[in-house]
């Protein structure tokens, strides 16, 4: 049987803010855009329409959601976002106004730098090297 992670939550301010900048400013795809009535909508995306795994956005409509916006995992990267090129990635994403937190450098397992999402949600840019 094959098992495979198939959605990562991450709490936002407003669907369609978070659609916009995940889209045009990383290059992510929408895979899914569906109301349900009432405020609710199943909103996901992915690097690319590939990916096995997507990120689904919840809106923090709770006072406890909406403590945790830009902070699922404090000051730690989020998700890891791996890619074939990382300087390219940099440069294209840096051009379109992410905010990076450095510089991409060669570490032990490939080449990384790490950004943030306009709610300071950190991800990290990952060219792996097979290790």
């Amino acid at each position: 049987m094959k098992k495979k992670i198939g959605h990562i939550t991450i709490l936002v301010k407003d669907f369609d803010e978070a659609v916009a900048f995940y889209t045009n400013q990383l290059g992510f795809e929408l895979l899914t855009n569906v109301a349900f009535g009432n405020g609710h909508r199943w909103v996901t995306v992915a690097p690319s329409k590939e990916s096995e795994t997507a990120i689904v956005f919840v809106k923090g409509d709770t006072p406890d959601k909406a403590e945790r916006i830009g902070s699922q995992a404090s000051n730690h990267a989020f998700l890891v976002i791996q890619t074939d090129d990382c300087l390219r990635d940099y440069e294209e994403k840096k051009k379109k106004g992410v905010s990076f937190l450095g510089e991409p450098k060669e570490v032990p397992w490939g080449i990384e730098v790490v950004f943030e999402d306009l709610y300071g949600n950190r991800f990290d840019l990952l060219q792996h090297n097979g290790m």
